[in-house]
């Protein structure tokens, strides 16, 4: 981006909430272990990865860079600020494409145990800069992990 491109802001908030038919152990297991979280957080197979971290602690980082298929390099950049074991996740992240820095957002995670279910509930407050990303496409991106977090809890139940 040059000296001359128009700057802007757009502010946004949505919300989206999910039931998944497990244990809230087995949701936030998903959520934090390592090796979980890489089975269904990301890009999918059309992003390949060229560097990945999860660090879940308050103060922890996470990071997934990489580049999709014949498309834009991608990197998701995220710092864990509360952590309330089995309830609450809050985290800020950013996201660059291209080495542009499209948007700034923090994000709780929120669980709750139902009868033989969990409730999920993911809340995104966002600025998204000089019109590079709309609030539609991230909350359209959202809603396609949180399919991959169902796929995964389904197929992967915990004994």
């Amino acid at each position: 981006m040059n000296d001359t491109t128009e700057r802007s802001q757009t502010h946004a908030t949505f919300v989206i909430e999910r039931t998944y038919p497990v244990p809230v152990e087995e949701v936030w297991h998903a959520l934090s272990d390592n090796d979980a979280r890489d089975q269904w957080f990301g890009g999918g197979p059309a992003f390949d990865v060229e560097h990945k971290s999860h660090d879940f602690r308050v103060g922890g980082r996470a990071v997934e860079e990489g580049q999709w298929h014949g498309g834009p390099r991608s990197r998701f950049e995220s710092t864990y600020t509360d952590i309330v074991d089995r309830r609450r996740i809050v985290f800020t992240y950013d996201m660059w494409v291209d080495g542009q820095h499209l948007s700034t957002s923090l994000t709780t995670i929120a669980v709750e145990p139902g009868e033989d279910a969990t409730r999920l509930t993911y809340t995104e407050q966002g600025v998204h800069f000089d019109g590079l990303d709309s609030v539609e496409g991230r909350e359209e991106g959202t809603r396609g992990i949180l399919d991959g977090l169902a796929t995964f809890l389904t197929q992967h139940r915990r004994p």
